[in-house]
This record gives C-alpha cells, sequence and structure tokens, in this order.
C-alpha cells in the first residue's frame, strides 16, 4: 500500500526569527491615525496605536493636539471630557491639561503645586488625515513626511477609505505587493494573469512592477472608464497597456499605474496602523487619486461606480488577509511557505525595519527614546 508523504514546509520561513507575524510597527514614524473629518471644533476623539491610548483635541481656535488618553489622578479617558479654550477637562474631578499635557487646574487644590501631566504625542494635519508620531519626539522634526497620493493635484480626485482589518499590518503589505493573487479578483475584474516586469529594493523600501493581460472575460466598466477600452485580442499576448508599480517604503505602501507613455493615472498611498497592543487589528488608511478625464464633470459622474468597483476589491482582499490570521492564530506562529523572492525580500524589510513584540515599548510607558533600527532609520530631510 503506498503511503502518502508528508507536505515538505520551507524550513527557512518557518524558523524566522522573530516571527513575521510578532514584529510590531516602528513607532517613530508619522502614522494617521483619524480622519480630518472626524474631529469637529470643541471636540475630541479617542484613537489608539499598538494599544497606546491616545485623544485628538480640535480647540475652538488653533491646530489639533494629542495627548495620552488617561487622566492620572484615576485614569479615566480624557476623551470623555470636554474642551475649553486650549484645554481638555476630565469629565470626573474637572482636572485640566494643556496642549503641553501640563496640568493647568484642579477645581478643589487651589493654588498649590499641580499633579503631573501626561505624555504628548507631536501631530500634523495633512490632506484630510490626522497623523501623529508616536516614537521619540526628538525626532519628530526629522523624519520625511510621507507624499499623500495625489491630494494637492487638482488634476486628480482622491477618494478616501478606511476599513478596519482583523490581521496583522504585515499581512496587509504582502497582499497589496504579490499581484499574483488576482485569481481572488475574478468574479470582478474576469480572468487577467500578473505579468512580472521587475523589482528594486533598498535598506527601507522594495518595488515590483507589473503589467496585466486578460486571459478570458470582459473589460470591468470602471476600469475601462479608469484606463480606456483595451483591445479584444482573442487570447493572443496582449502588449503593455499600462506599468503598475508597488511600493513597500517603511511603512508605507503605494501603488502607482503609469500608461505606455509613462504618465501617472491612479496614486493609491495607504498607512497600516496597528491598533492593539498585539497588533493583530489594522485601521486602514488610504488615498486613491484617480486622473480627471479631459472630459468636464465626468469623473463626477462615474465616481460611484468607480467606488463600488474599489470597495468590492478590497473586501475580498480583506477577508482573505483575516483568514490568513485566523490560520496564524490557531498554530501561534508563522508557517507560510512562501516562493516569490519580491515577497520574501518585502518579509525581509518589514522584519528589519519593525520592532520585535518584545522590544516594543508599553502602552503605558513614559517617553522614551527609541531608536529605529540603523538599515531603515527615517533619513533626515534636508533642505538646499
Amino acid at each position: 500500500m503506498n503511503q502518502i508523504s508528508p507536505v515538505q514546509t520551507d524550513t527557512a520561513a518557518t524558523a524566522a526569527t522573530p516571527d513575521l507575524r510578532r514584529v510590531n510597527s516602528n513607532p517613530d514614524f508619522w502614522y494617521p491615525v483619524a480622519w480630518s473629518s472626524a474631529l469637529r471644533r470643541n471636540k475630541t476623539l479617542a484613537v489608539s496605536f499598538a494599544g497606546i491610548p491616545m485623544v485628538l483635541v480640535r480647540p475652538e481656535e488653533g491646530t489639533v493636539f494629542a495627548l495620552f488618553d488617561r487622566c492620572p489622578h484615576r485614569q479615566v479617558p480624557l476623551s470623555k471630557g470636554t474642551v475649553n479654550g486650549q484645554t481638555v477637562r476630565c469629565c470626573y474631578h474637572g482636572w485640566a491639561f494643556g496642549r503641553s499635557g501640563r496640568c493647568i487646574d484642579v477645581p478643589y487644590l487651589g493654588k498649590g503645586k499641580m499633579p503631573n501631566g501626561v505624555r504628548t504625542f507631536p501631530v500634523r494635519e495633512e490632506g484630510g488625515l490626522i497623523f501623529v508620531f508616536p516614537g521619540d519626539p526628538a525626532k519628530a522634526d526629522t523624519v520625511p513626511f510621507p507624499k499623500l497620493a495625489q491630494t494637492a493635484n487638482p488634476a486628480y480626485k482622491t477618494k478616501q477609505f478606511g476599513p478596519r482589518v482583523n490581521c496583522h499590518y504585515t499581512f496587509m503589505h504582502e497582499n497589496l505587493m504579490d499581484m499574483n493573487h488576482q485569481f481572488l479578483h475574478r468574479r470582478q475584474m474576469g480572468q487577467i494573469k500578473a505579468r512580472f516586469l521587475g523589482q528594486d529594493k533598498g535598506e527601507d523600501f522594495i518595488e515590483a512592477r507589473y503589467s496585466f493581460m486578460r486571459c478570458a472575460g470582459q473589460q470591468p466598466l470602471a476600469e475601462r472608464l479608469i484606463f480606456g477600452k483595451h483591445k479584444d485580442l482573442n487570447g493572443r499576448e496582449q502588449p503593455i497597456e499600462e506599468v503598475v508599480t508597488i511600493r513597500t517604503e517603511y511603512p508605507y505602501q503605494t501603488l502607482r499605474i503609469t500608461d505606455k507613455d509613462g504618465d501617472l493615472i491612479m496614486d493609491l498611498w495607504t498607512a497600516y496602523v496597528p491598533v492593539d497592543k498585539d497588533e493583530r487589528v489594522t485601521q486602514a488608511f488610504g488615498l486613491l487619486s484617480i486622473l480627471r478625464p479631459q472630459t468636464p464633470l465626468l469623473i463626477d459622474l462615474i465616481w460611484p461606480a468607480l467606488g463600488w468597483f474599489t470597495n468590492r476589491i478590497f473586501l475580498e482582499d480583506k477577508e482573505i488577509v483575516e483568514l490568513e490570521q485566523a490560520a496564524w492564530n490557531e498554530v501561534g506562529h508563522d508557517r507560510n511557505v512562501e516562493i516569490f523572492p519580491v515577497v520574501k525580500a518585502l518579509r525581509e524589510l518589514l522584519t528589519r525595519c519593525g520592532i520585535a513584540q518584545d522590544a516594543a515599548p508599553q502602552a503605558d510607558a513614559a517617553p522614551v527614546a527609541l531608536a529605529a533600527p540603523a538599515a531603515c532609520a527615517a533619513t533626515p530631510e534636508t533642505t538646499a
């Protein structure tokens, strides 16, 4: 009787130290934590980064500021309090904290020495997003701020999307980088095949280029509206119509589509922000910029159809990466057998630039200097 041989696994992939799904996001970068539209004047908003509770405060006048979302008195969330001028006042005993984090008023204490304040986080608001710098605040002014798709370019119309996904952020990076998974989207896009055109990589980035060939089925309407109608060659090898360039430049990810002349048609920028301490829940923030057609207002007419199409694609990706996370949860370690060189290089990048969980800061820790690994420490911006 024939015996079935056990499945052979890639020991190099399974024996990696640390496990990629136990590598936390490096906090020494700018991370979006909320949409600007979610925070009104004189209001607070509770957000988190890797289990660190934060409160965003938008006063009646001035810019947004961010504090650790716990009153030091009884640990009640400051986000439950009220905004008065440039302060947020705890809902329990009325302790008030300014944008510097200093406690400036305890109603029943008089003019004696004020209690300790709370941790603050550097904040920037750009492109319809509120960013915080969760790591060493001394680095905030020198770490480059990301380019947010084409949000400042009137030649493009930009769509925001921000679903919460129940998986480790590294699954999200792998999903977008590996365009060989188009079989997953066959109901939305028909039968298409990714053609790998090449890659580039450096200390803090990995980039892959693809084109696509339709094997069967009709070109979806949304795709036709964005890129134009492609000729049906009845299964023959199709010429390269567009080039898709996907880049993880830690910790962000982009997807850019250019036509055969090199003109930019679509520009996607995404950030995957860990919500919980174990980083198994990810809040995605995405900006998708599409070149406006020459016909005035056409993109506004087709925008709902484009939104429906892109949402359907992302929902399929969301379901699959959550299944990957569920499989990891069952065994408690990474058993993936990876064969695609680009994804192997991506995994190395994410491991090198992230922080092993046992070295990550605790949610209630005081501010500490967190040195990014030398290989992928953010390069300070320079001026001429």
